[in-house]
């Protein structure tokens, strides 16, 4: 990359004065949020030495960097948007975030909420879980196929405007 290329964690920077020194190794995060976009932008980048290095040395038994590999290589990735930051102590943090990219054609979004934890003067992604849709919300009350019809006719639903 240039040095005016945007840096495709999408923080308006410049990559070499954002995510670069931290994924060349000259600097650490100094938080969450900035390792989560160093590690999205990893990804756009295939520096899986990176994504193993900061991937908390507790959770490395199970790391399937040549699956990640694959998943990076293989796709196309559009945006990343921190849609919040919580939690964050002088040793734990959380992010949810939404990355942006496409395979095979088809755009997807993977969306989750990372949990970051310190340990000496570095921070390591621990654990990440996924974020489904959210609970659905019946705006009226559920009405019952016995009950009076809620337009008022005074029938019951099922014989006026159920199905």
């Amino acid at each position: 990359m240039s040095e005016t290329t945007p840096c495709p964690c999408g923080s308006g920077l410049e990559y070499t004065v954002c995510c670069e020194p931290y994924i060349s190794g000259k600097k650490h995060a100094p938080g969450p949020e900035a390792l989560m976009r160093s590690r999205y932008t990893a990804y756009t980048q295939q520096a899986m030495p990176y994504l193993a290095d900061t991937l908390h040395p507790g959770q490395r038994n199970d790391y399937d960097e040549a699956g990640a590999a694959k998943w990076a290589r293989e796709s196309e990735w559009e945006a990343l948007e921190i849609v919040s930051v919580s939690g964050q102590t002088d040793t734990d943090g959380k992010v949810e975030f939404k990355a942006t990219y496409r395979r095979n054609g088809e755009r997807l979004v993977h969306h989750e909420l990372a949990e970051f934890r310190k340990s000496g003067d570095t921070w390591y992604f621990f654990d990440g879980k996924l974020v489904g849709p959210g609970q659905y919300t019946r705006e009226l009350p559920k009405v019952g196929r016995n009950d009076p019809c809620p337009c008022g006719s005074g029938k019951k639903f099922k014989k006026c405007c159920g199905p």
